[in-house]
C-alpha cells in the first residue's frame, strides 16, 4: 500500500507498464457480472447530455451527484 515512485520517463523509455486491479482478479470481475445478469442487479446512475460534462463533472466534485454521473449523447 506504499506510493510507487515512478516517473513517465521511466515508463515510456523501457515500454513498461504499471497495471492493477481493485477488485480481485479478472475472473472475479467476470464472476460478478454473471451473478448481475442472473440476480437482474442493475446500476443507480443520474445522466446527463455530453453538452453538460462541464456541470457533470462539477456536480460530481462537489458531491452532489446521486450515484454516477454518466453523460449521454445523441436523442
Amino acid at each position: 500500500m506504499d506510493p510507487i515512485g515512478v516517473t513517465a520517463a521511466m515508463l515510456i523509455g523501457g515500454s513498461y507498464t504499471i497495471t492493477g486491479h481493485a477488485s480481485g482478479t479478472s475472473q472475479d470481475s467476470e464472476d460478478t457480472l454473471h451473478f448481475s445478469v442472473l440476480s437482474n442487479v442493475r446500476p443507480m446512475i443520474e445522466t446527463m447530455p455530453l453538452e453538460q460534462a462541464a456541470q457533470a463533472y462539477h456536480k460530481m466534485l462537489s458531491g452532489n451527484a446521486r450515484f454516477r454521473m454518466v453523460l449521454t449523447t445523441g436523442t
